[in-house]
């Protein structure tokens, strides 16, 4: 029984290094309450029902989906102070979408430390950009609205988007393929399913169709954004 323990805290130990060690590559600084970014990448298929309330990360996403949309919408307007609201707006929603989030949270490792039921594969797809809102989230209860801002900044914005790109993009994929298909004289669809349906809402799958052929598959918490998914890896996949 002893041993048993002794092994128990020795492997909470190691995930808790883990963790601290993953904040400050990610963040740049050693996390204050490590419970918070414990409950950040705490997805809700692992989580454990507790006096009625599962609790999960979805809070922290929560707060971090607000958090993040403040820090992004400071930085565009001191950074463009020419441009109108329309502008600032469209090239905020560009930089914080979900597709946008997924591969942004892939890309500074967030998918090395999210809890999540690994026997829903599809999963993985989905909520990468849900764990760095709530990790967001977190950094802001821990560090406060500055220290966050600065991370948002300086660790996600500036490193991973060139604003000029972002500005020419045409983010609405699903309309680039349509122009595309068309111009080439072919037959497009798109399959959507429902792949997960709970308490905390839907979560969709969409399969691009082009003559017969399956392409891009993509996923997403509304029909529209899945849509958008799996044109964006079409449109990737052809090279449009």
């Amino acid at each position: 029984m002893w041993q048993l323990l002794q092994r128990t805290q020795s492997s909470d130990k190691k995930k808790k290094d883990t963790l601290v060690l993953a904040i400050k590559t990610i963040a740049g600084f050693t996390p204050s309450n490590l419970a918070l970014y414990e409950l950040a990448t705490l997805h809700s298929s692992r989580a454990k029902e507790n006096n009625g309330f599962r609790e999960s990360n979805e809070r922290l996403e929560y707060l971090g989906d607000a958090i993040l949309g403040a820090a992004v919408a400071d930085y565009l307007f001191k950074k463009y102070p020419f441009k109108d609201e329309g502008f600032l707006t469209e090239i905020r929603s560009r930089i914080v979408n979900r597709e946008s989030l997924n591969l942004l949270a892939r890309k500074i490792g967030i998918n090395k430390i999210v809890q999540f039921d690994h026997k829903n594969t599809q999963l993985a797809q989905v909520i990468l950009g849900n764990t760095l809102e709530a990790l967001i989230g977190a950094v802001y209860l821990d560090k406060g609205y500055l220290r966050t801002k600065k991370f948002v900044i300086d660790k996600l914005i500036q490193p991973h988007f060139d604003l000029e790109t972002v500005i020419q993009s045409n983010s609405n994929h699903k309309s680039r393929l349509i122009e595309w298909t068309q111009r080439e004289g072919k037959d497009l669809s798109f399959v959507v399913e429902t792949i997960k349906s709970g308490r905390h809402g839907k979560e969709f799958s969409a399969q691009v169709i082009i003559d017969g052929q399956p392409f891009g598959l993509g996923y997403g918490f509304t029909k529209k954004k899945a849509e958008q998914d799996a044109s964006l890896k079409t449109c990737s996949l052809l090279k449009i």
